[in-house]
């Protein structure tokens, strides 16, 4: 049986990919803290299915409405939100402490529907960074075009990012180097922090499909391949960029590297191990979120191999190449991803804020 803290010793971090009340006013967030749980994302649809499966937050609900008749939807949604993040950083501010503010950090995402607005981003990620007032809190911003330039502009105001929705090589690359730029320009760089959120098991849903429809032994043979592989360069990017020459002054200047952090790492091909996206992107500075039942999966039989990350990068090399070799656009299936990605995020917030005042009605 595998524990979290032996992937802390690999030099990978787990955050938990969930939230929702009930784990904060029960204490099992405390319980996943001590067993080695070193951070917590959220996202829209997270928040979707807590508020709307459960009755953890119709209470709350009720007093908002108390307090005002009127309010909206989007504005009882924040307030339940926000209070949640807070409870949150506040339970992961130990960790926060004890690792010199590396880790400990709870996201919260800035409306989806501002994917395509730099200048939008920006005041919103300002207005909810003072909002939760927590120095642990980081604020996700995805890695459109539009929100490459708000993630330097943060960075360099000393506001935490996850930058997230990153598919490609591009995608990482663009992040990684706002990254630089802004914290070439913050005033104090030692307490900022960020994460590259690279997603993970999408990436082998949609290459898999393509490769299913060429049905030749070799395409066949890159199934459930592609998605690690991809990571695998993006690791190996961030080393570059991140622990030669190119950053070395910012690390004079106390400022931390923005690791890289694997999301979307739930295995959505029930062929494929449950722990497929886990055990071979482990390694050194890295952050994977993981929902509660990949956890399960690996405490229960996952292993950790600090060099799992940086073996086998030829190989990754050549799958990625393979790709192209057979005639899949593999730039396009990336670019189409985020594409979908920020929409799907956008329907999972209209869908929150419809389940939210769906509860109003029947509460209030």
């Amino acid at each position: 049986m595998g524990t979290l803290h032996e992937l802390h010793d690999a030099g990978q971090s787990v955050w938990l990919d969930f939230i929702r009340r009930d784990m904060l006013a029960s204490g099992e967030l405390a319980g996943m803290v001590e067993d080695g749980i070193r951070g917590l994302t959220s996202n829209p649809t997270i928040f979707q299915k807590a508020i709307g499966g459960s009755d953890s937050y119709d209470a709350a609900i009720r007093d908002a409405l108390s307090l005002d008749p009127v309010s909206t939807p989007l504005a009882v949604y924040e307030g339940l939100a926000v209070a949640d993040i807070q409870d949150a950083a506040d339970t992961l501010r130990g960790v926060y402490e004890s690792s010199a503010a590396h880790d400990g950090y709870v996201s919260l995402e800035v409306s989806p529907y501002l994917a395509a607005d730099t200048d939008g981003t920006i005041e919103e990620a300002h207005r909810l960074w003072n909002l939760v007032a927590r120095p642990n809190l980081m604020i996700k911003v995805p890695a459109t075009p539009e929100g490459i330039p708000a993630i330097e502009e943060l960075i360099a105001a000393g506001i935490n990012v996850n930058a997230t929705l990153m598919f490609s090589l591009a995608d990482y690359e663009a992040v990684a180097y706002a990254f630089v730029r802004g914290i070439r320009r913050a005033a104090d760089p030692q307490r900022i922090a960020s994460v590259a959120s690279f997603f993970v098991s999408r990436v082998d849903n949609d290459t898999d499909a393509a490769l299913d429809k060429i049905g030749t032994e070799e395409a066949l043979a890159l199934r459930g391949r592609t998605a690690v592989a991809n990571a695998k360069l993006a690791y190996e990017r961030y080393l570059q960029i991140f622990e030669g020459p190119e950053f070395a002054g910012q690390l004079e200047r106390g400022a931390q590297t923005q690791r890289v952090l694997w999301a979307s790492t739930s295995t959505k091909n029930p062929a494929y191990s449950d722990v497929l996206y886990v055990e071979p992107l482990v390694g050194p500075r890295t952050v994977n979120t993981m929902p509660p039942a990949t956890i399960e999966a690996y405490l229960d039989h996952g292993t950790a191999d600090g060099s799992a990350l940086v073996a086998g990068t030829d190989r990754a090399h050549e799958d990625i190449a393979a790709l192209g070799e057979l005639g899949i656009d593999f730039p396009a299936i990336t670019a189409q991803l985020q594409t979908d990605g920020v929409q799907a995020f956008a329907d999972s917030f209209s869908e929150l804020l419809a389940t939210v005042e769906d509860k109003m009605r029947a509460l209030g």
